[in-house]
């Protein structure tokens, strides 16, 4: 059997699972829709869908009508988007880089972004004409380059042998940009913007409605097309660089293609809801383990279960304290800690 025929035959025997990814997902979302704060009977959360969607009539209070369309589903949509955009964003760096610890926290990359997005939001920089996402982005890549260009100058080699140096180069990132996040609090915010953007800082999908979901969803969506569409030379990154070159891969244009994809997806996703961590470290390697690593499998799967992730992530949020809602990047690293620790160490057992 050739190469294209196993290709096929394995394209076929796999073509049952995107629906089935597809279906999880929606089931996922409905969850997050139907469980918060304020019990909601599942009757009332179909009646809505219906009268929203189906432009059915049935004759529901408005205020659980709100609750349910205008605050639980967009909240549920973006941190389905958010969690499989910052699954993918470390899944991508970790194959490129060749280094089990990258991700977009750990590079600076989220940083960076939190950096952008207040430095247009707090100091005014770019006098209205600059989005947050715009300067969420100019940051991230801001900051994944100047980490690259450290681990360069370090001897790391940085996406040629994605040494160890990346990941000290990244760490002294994070905290330059925190440190300016904060400077930047500090010397232009009120008391009450500092302390709204400080919660902000650690994720909170209080504030998500549904222009958020237009802007969160397409940007998910299309990192995970792209990822998709770059299975095959991520599979190649797992040689090295020169061996990906000599298998036909276009690696410099693979390299800046998915780099700035992941910039793009990070900062989008930070300006929406913060920077959680964890997400992008740990949910590629449990995906690892169920699917292989193989990135025609790896990629759906990692999407679908940081999507599912972040979901139940928020759930906890609104949940675990009755009255009160943790931001859920402390949810995020009471189980990504946790998590990881177990990874390392299964990791650690094998021969």
């Amino acid at each position: 059997m050739t190469i294209a025929t196993a290709g096929r035959h394995s394209v076929a025997r796999l073509w049952w699972r995107w629906p089935a990814g597809l279906v999880a997902m929606a089931a996922t979302v409905f969850a997050g829709t139907c469980i918060g704060e304020t019990p909601i009977p599942l009757s009332i959360v179909v009646q809505t869908l219906a009268n929203k969607v189906l432009g059915a009539a049935y004759p529901l209070d408005p205020i659980d009508m709100g609750i349910i369309w205008n605050y639980r589903l967009p909240r549920a949509l973006v941190a389905a988007s958010c969690g499989a955009g910052l699954a993918l964003s470390g899944l991508v760096l970790q194959s490129l880089l060749r280094n089990a610890l990258a991700d977009p926290y750990l590079l600076g990359i989220s940083a960076g972004a939190s950096t952008g997005a207040v430095t247009v939001t707090i100091a005014g920089i770019g006098g209205g004409a600059v989005s947050m996402s715009l300067g969420a982005f100019a940051g991230a890549l801001t900051a994944f380059l100047l980490v690259a260009l450290l681990a360069r100058a370090a001897g790391g080699g940085v996406l040629a042998r994605g040494t160890g140096q990346i990941i000290l180069a990244g760490i002294a990132g994070s905290q330059l940009f925190n440190a300016l996040t904060s400077f930047i609090i500090a010397k232009s915010a009120n008391a009450e913007q500092a302390r709204g953007i400080m919660f902000w800082l650690l994720g909170n999908l209080s504030g998500v409605r549904w222009p958020d979901v237009s802007l969160a969803v397409p940007i998910a969506v299309t990192g995970l097309i792209a990822c998709v569409w770059h299975a095959r030379s991520l599979d190649a990154f797992a040689f090295g660089a020169d061996s990906a070159a000599s298998l036909g891969i276009p690696v410099r244009r693979v390299q800046v293609v998915l780099i700035g994809l992941t910039a793009l997806v990070t900062a989008v996703m930070v300006s929406i809801v913060g920077s959680i961590g964890f997400v992008g470290l740990v949910i590629p390697h449990a995906a690892r383990f169920v699917v292989g690593v193989r990135h025609g499998r790896l990629v759906p799967a990692t999407a679908l279960t940081g999507a599912a992730f972040l979901i139940v992530a928020d759930v906890l949020s609104r949940t675990m304290i009755p009255g009160q809602v943790l931001p859920i990047g402390v949810i995020t690293a009471l189980v990504g800690a946790p998590a990881f620790a177990l990874i390392l160490l299964r990791g650690r057992r094998r021969p």
